[in-house]
């Protein structure tokens, strides 16, 4: 039997329960970023699961259908990516002609101009997302439901935060009195999430996402996860594909990951 197919017969109704209660952890965990203070420096906040939800729950029912081994964790949306499409590292293209989902994005009220959303129509392309996808894409042979058998992908703190010239401030770049609450709030989501997944494995793209899974794991006393970290796909982490591809793929290869996608 294909993996598509395996996928299609799942149960329909454990798959909505499981769908409901990531978007109700979701929800929650957006209601409370909303009310925090980021620092003066931020202008421009984007939340994309929210005014991109129709398009995001879209692909939550179309590739959370069970329960997921490896948790790939991200830290926040990038302009290009989640930005428009509300999924993790979510570039334009890859949304469109690898998942195949579809859906729609709402204009957020307050945006700065030089980061516009137009969801699936939005030209730009993130590197960091494409980096990413395109290696999900080859050791899925082109076929997504062989990397969300197993797998998921899921950003920490799900919203973008911008300062009056369209800087990406990223949870690390705030001072450690903005940074503590929020961190407070998304270790308590990441680790309900990883509990509802029945995750046994969390793959950190970069060193801050390392840092916060070893933090969630030792405080919420989840000694059965294990962690491992791959590079950050952006070109200022590694620099070219080819050195990123080789690192992720030694990292994935050591901790047993790329046997998934057989």
């Amino acid at each position: 039997m294909s993996v598509s197919k395996y996928f299609a017969q799942q149960n329909e109704p454990e798959t909505d329960d499981l769908v409901d209660s990531f978007i109700n952890l979701e929800n929650d965990l957006v209601s409370q970023l909303n009310n925090l203070n980021y620092g003066p420096n931020v202008e421009y906040i984007y939340s994309p699961l929210d005014y991109a939800s129709n398009l995001h729950k879209a692909f939550l029912t179309k590739f959370l259908l069970t329960k997921k081994k490896v948790l790939f964790l991200g830290i926040n949306p990038g302009p290009w990516g989640m930005c428009q499409t509300g999924i993790p590292f979510g570039e334009v293209n890859i949304v469109r002609d690898y998942l195949k989902v579809d859906g729609e994005v709402k204009t957020p009220t307050n945006y700065h101009p030089q980061r516009p959303v137009n969801g699936l129509n939005c030209h730009r392309s993130e590197v960091s997302g494409k980096r990413l996808w395109d290696l999900f894409i080859e050791l899925s042979k082109g076929d997504p439901y062989k990397f969300f058998k197993d797998c998921f992908i899921y950003n920490y703190f799900p919203l973008a935060l911008m300062n009056k010239n369209a800087k990406n401030i990223t949870p690390g770049d705030l001072k450690s009195e903005f940074q503590k609450k929020l961190q407070e709030i998304c270790d308590k989501s990441l680790s309900d999430i990883v509990t509802l997944l029945q995750t046994d494995t969390i793959v950190a793209i970069g060193k801050y996402a390392e840092k916060r899974s070893i933090e969630v794991v030792k405080k919420f006393k989840l000694n059965n996860i294990k962690i491992i970290q791959i590079p950050h796909p952006s070109p200022r982490s590694v620099g070219t594909a080819e050195n990123w591809k080789k690192e992720t793929l030694n990292q994935l290869k050591s901790y047993h990951i790329l046997q998934l996608f057989k």
